[in-house]
């Protein structure tokens, strides 16, 4: 309890209605509860409550409120915690439903309509919780707090004031009826008879079909109302099954793709029925499962019943109505199958995609072509799949490389990275991914999208497929419906090539950005900045891109050297480091890379972020595109639309200039802090800004406008020898009496709200400053200040203009009536 004590200021003032001192703090109830030891209980059960999803009690119980809290000890949650079974700690409570219980517990400890003291308080007093049940006040030689249980809890240290709310402190927990219900039907649940899982649980020969159907995710499925009836395979049966199933499939392991955790859980679907139906109520015919659209058969055989599935081997019963609070379980000697488990053993001995290629000759070529393309298409297309493959034969990539002209005559000449990406490119536009479509599956007129991402069409015609590509030439199915375990081949007579291949090949014959400048006399002088700037721009513009150029004719940079005056005759003059930094700023603004923006992609009011960082403007008049920059004028588009093999060419009327350059050629003003910090003799007055720590460095750069009378380094020398002893140095402002003294010496040298220039003081004019008392402007041969000491402060350094404001530079520190009373208290 003294840890809690600790943590509070005891109130020096009495309420008129009440003597007893109320404790306070200035924190919320959050970091109250935080920062008291005997609380970390508390805070750990509502830190673990927040882990569900959608609830968040912290920062509810940080808003404004106002909120009561009753708060328990850690010694309250330690006996809540020894009362309940399987509970030694709140960590113990992991699952969802259980965060919710402590969640309800812990909103029944709220009130929040308002702060209650202990003082408003009456017997038999009822307080609806944030839970929405209530709690019932006692009054018996103390406050006494009545919930749903026979135990009332004790009020041990009433009234903590905090920032938006009132603590109570009490030694128990509070349990609402909500809980004791929820507590006493997990009582009554666990007396009751076991489901289904609980059954294969508890049966030693059921433990490899446990371990199924945990991994099948089917537990919370069989452990639902049901009814079910569930033929049950022993061990063995699953043994017989991975046997049969061969080297890969050594244990439930082994079934950890996708694909073979459906066939798990249809397998196990498989084995349920959905409904109750005992040894004694079977009959011959068919029953349907819990798997949709398959049926198990129900087989007469002797005295007995056999069980069909989709296999020739029938399953025995070996144990019958093993009952559960669910259904009923009869064991069987033989994992059933459905059609869709003997399709995939059948797979199983299918070869994959790539398999079928390499062992088949006339598709040499595309296997050279999948290795030389180097992405990993080898090791996709002989992963799980499914796939559809249109496989070209070797004379459809012996055709493609003849029209592909001289520089191709095999595929090891897609030998750069360019090349290898269009590689790609043409090879995945012959994967379908998702889907094995064999030949019977295709309908004319079809659209399938590819794993290149373009599509491809389906033409049949006379029975016959045809497969439509971005060219005027289809190709031809030759061989349809080559099955394999992972998808299906379809060998094709022509390589499909998609329109990202027919841009690549038509884009070979374009030059890039910088040749079309070199080619154009009207952007010799953009080619020449780009050369003096020297900052690689001519070797980025050469590369791959895509880039979008707006680039500025010889005219535009002519009106750009007259207007920076007589110091730019030519590009060539910009020859200091920083100049030619400036123009690469200048240049980069005109780029914007990653995209080759047409025309037709551009519209009113678009902004683009330029290579610069700065984003230009698009402004379309009629049909005309203008690009505004950071100035008042605009560019005009005077040729659009220059494809380039990189990119594209806007040619524009006028060099665009980013804020960057602008405020470069005219500096911006510094803030008031800012300039404070610039000037040496003000430095005293920048460490006590500092040390004041009340926020006046972030108001005074703030937007203002503020009017400073700024004392010099002298000035705070002097107040320090007048304050004595005592102050060597501002450091020796150092608590918080002195820090807010400080404050207030400072807040009386700003005027907020206005800008005044020394020739708008009036004589005797009053200034009310931020501290809250006046200064007083005296004019009399020059500018003087007058503060409550009786010596004025002269203006020793008038109108330093700022960005928010203005500085007045003076000889003293201003004192206000406040100060010299707090230093010289007035006798009484």
């Amino acid at each position: 309890m003294f840890a809690i004590l600790s943590l509070f200021v005891l109130s020096c003032e009495k309420n008129d209605d009440e003597n007893t001192a109320l404790l306070a703090s200035e924190k919320n109830l959050v970091e109250t509860a935080q920062e008291t030891d005997a609380l970390s209980s508390l805070v750990a059960a509502l830190t673990r409550a927040d882990e569900n999803e959608g609830t968040d009690l912290v920062t509810a119980l940080s808003s404004e409120g106002p909120f009561t809290v009753f708060a328990p000890t850690n010694d309250a949650f330690k006996e809540l915690l020894s009362g309940l079974e399987n509970y030694d700690s709140l960590e113990d409570f992991d699952s969802e439903e259980e965060k919710e219980l402590l969640a309800a517990i812990l909103t029944y400890h709220v009130f929040a309509g308002g702060a209650l003291p202990s003082s408003e308080l009456s017997e038999g007093q009822t307080i609806t919780t944030l839970q929405g049940e209530e709690l019932t006040v006692k009054l018996d030689n103390g406050v006494f707090i009545k919930d749903a249980t026979e135990a009332d809890a004790r009020v041990v240290i009433p009234n903590i004031e905090v920032s938006n709310g009132i603590v109570h402190v009490v030694d128990k927990v509070l349990i609402p009826q909500a809980i004791l219900d929820a507590l006493n039907q997990e009582e009554d649940e666990d007396d009751e008879e076991g489901t289904l899982v609980d059954l294969v649980v508890e049966t030693e020969s059921l433990s490899i079909l446990e371990a199924a159907v945990i991994k099948a995710g089917l537990v919370e499925t069989l452990s639902g109302e049901g009814p079910f009836t569930v033929f049950a395979p022993k061990d063995e049966a699953f043994i017989a099954l991975l046997e049969v199933l061969g080297d890969d499939y050594n244990s439930l392991d082994d079934f950890d793709t996708e694909a073979e955790m459906m066939l798990l859980r249809d397998i196990l679907l498989y084995h349920v029925i959905p409904a109750e139906v005992f040894a004694a109520d079977l009959e011959a015919g068919s029953v349907h499962t819990a798997l949709a659209d398959n049926s198990l058969e129900i087989i007469s055989s002797g005295e007995t019943f056999v069980i069909g599935d989709a296999s020739d081997t029938n399953a025995n019963i070996i144990g019958a109505d093993f009952t559960a609070s669910n259904g009923v379980a009869h064991i069987i000697d033989k994992v059933l199958l459905p059609q869709s488990a003997i399709d995939f053993v059948t797979s199983l001995s299918l070869k994959t995609i790539v398999e079928i290629a390499v062992e088949t000759d006339d598709l040499s070529l595309l296997v050279e072509a999948l290795i030389q393309a180097d992405a990993g298409l080898v090791e996709l297309l002989g992963g799980e799949g499914p796939f559809t493959v249109f496989a070209p034969d070797n004379h459809a990539f012996v055709a493609l490389l003849d029209a592909l002209g001289d520089d191709y005559h095999s595929l090891s000449d897609f030998d750069t990275e360019e090349e290898k990406a269009l590689l790609v490119d043409i090879l995945t536009y012959h994967v379908v991914s998702g889907t094995a479509a064999f030949s019977g599956d295709l309908s004319s007129g079809q659209h399938i999208p590819t794993a290149q991402g373009e599509s491809i069409g389906i033409n049949i015609t006379n029975g016959t497929v045809h497969v439509e590509d971005a060219t005027d030439t289809n190709a031809t199915v030759v061989i349809p419906d080559v099955e394999a375990s992972n998808g299906v081949v379809h060998i094709i007579n022509k390589v499909l090539l998609p329109q990202s291949a027919l841009d690549f090949i038509a884009s070979r014959s374009l030059k890039t950005i910088v040749e079309i400048a070199v080619e154009t006399d009207d952007l010799s002088l953009l080619v020449e900045a780009l050369v003096q700037a020297n900052a690689g721009l001519v070797e980025l513009l050469g590369s791959e891109g895509p880039f979008t150029v707006f680039a500025p004719d010889n005219h535009a940079f002519v009106a750009l050297l007259d207007a920076l005056g007589d110091d730019y005759h030519s590009l060539s003059d910009f020859d200091t480091e920083e100049e030619k930094a400036l123009l690469v700023k200048v240049l980069t603004y005109h780029v914007v890379v990653g995209t080759a923006a047409f025309s037709k992609d551009l519209f009113d009011g678009q902004e683009i972020p330029t290579a610069q960082g700065e984003s230009v403007k698009i402004n379309i008049t009629g049909s005309t595109v203008h690009i505004e920059d950071a100035t008042s004028n605009n560019a005009t588009v005077s040729l659009p639309d220059v494809e380039a093999s990189n990119g594209v060419v806007h040619i524009i009327n006028k060099v665009l200039l980013p804020q960057e350059v602008l405020d470069i050629l005219s500096p911006p003003l510094p803030n008031i802090v800012e300039l404070a910090q610039s000037v040496d003799d003000l430095s005293l007055l920048v460490d006590a800004l500092i040390q004041a720590d009340a926020g006046l460095v972030e108001v005074l750069s703030g937007d203002g406008p503020f009017t400073v009378f700024a004392p010099t380094n002298d000035a705070f020398a002097a107040l320090l020898d007048a304050l004595g002893d005592d102050y060597h140095s501002l450091d020796d402002f150092d608590t918080h009496e002195e820090k807010a003294l400080l404050a207030k010496v400072l807040t009386y040298h700003v005027v907020a709200g206005a800008a005044v220039a020394s020739n708008e003081l009036s004589d005797h004019q009053e200034l009310p400053t931020a501290q809250g008392e006046s200064l007083f402007a005296i004019i009399n041969h020059g500018v003087a200040i007058r503060d409550k000491s009786g010596t004025d402060a002269n203006v020793t350094a008038p109108d330093n203009l700022a960005s928010n404001g203005i500085v007045h530079i003076i000889d003293k520190v201003l004192i206000p009536q406040e100060v010299i009373n707090i230093l010289n208290p007035p006798s009484h």
